[in-house]
């Protein structure tokens, strides 16, 4: 990842934190875009821009804008901002179904949609989207969050024949992820068996590297330790 210049949406988040510290570790540039307020002060190589509803398209493009400004390039966009919740068809509130939407996939597609042009100048061009292992086959209160994340899916394979050739994209599809939130809801569930956000980067961060340049339309699980 030396010297390549990496965008990560959800930066703030659980997983978005070790995503963007071990690219950074790695050798890239990170510019983090997210809804929350910047955590760190801007250096050389890593830049955050909080405040940043990606639900907006406007708002999106103008991040990513100031991201390729900054470092005069993008290589990289990883999409993990989104959202989750839990509700059953029948008793849950139908408006879970549009926000789910707009966190899962508007976010992802307005910055992608926006980081496209930047992307077509690089040489080793990525996107890296989160999907879920849950929308393959959802069980009971998983509706919303599961059809948002098969939108991901399809996005992710439609994207990659459109660009074939030009830009790789792939997604991946973790299990339950081992994060603080998690393990609140889950207090009686064994994280041992879950997917490490440190294994899950390794994961995201292959597909954004050079090694992957074979990559393409792939919707990878990360099962965890099942």
């Amino acid at each position: 990842m030396k010297g390549k210049v990496v965008v990560i949406t959800g930066a703030l988040g659980a997983l978005g934190k070790v995503v963007a510290e071990e690219a950074h570790s790695r050798g890239a540039r990170v510019t983090g875009i997210d809804h929350a307020a910047p955590q760190f002060a801007a250096t050389a190589e890593r830049i955050e821009l909080g405040g940043v509803d990606l639900t907006d398209a406007a708002q999106a493009k103008k991040a990513v804008d100031a991201a390729a400004a900054h470092f005069g390039a993008i290589d990289a966009l990883i999409n993990i901002a989104g959202g989750f919740t839990f509700e059953t068809i029948a008793d849950g509130d139908p408006k879970a179904w549009q926000r789910m939407y707009a966190l899962n996939v508007e976010t992802a597609l307005n910055a992608t949609r926006a980081a496209i042009p930047h992307l077509l100048n690089s040489h080793a061009a990525r996107i890296v989207n989160i999907g879920a292992m849950g929308a393959l086959q959802a069980g009971s209160g998983m509706g919303p969050y599961a059809a948002s994340k098969a939108g991901v899916h399809k996005m992710t394979e439609s994207l990659a024949a459109e660009l074939k050739g030009k830009i790789t994209v792939n997604a991946v599809l973790p299990s339950i992820i081992d994060t603080a939130a998690n393990r609140a809801s889950m207090p009686k569930a064994d994280p041992a068996k879950w997917v490490a956000p440190e294994e899950l980067a390794d994961v995201i961060l292959f597909l954004a590297s050079d090694a992957a340049s074979a990559v393409t339309g792939a919707l990878l699980p990360v099962n965890g330790r099942v």
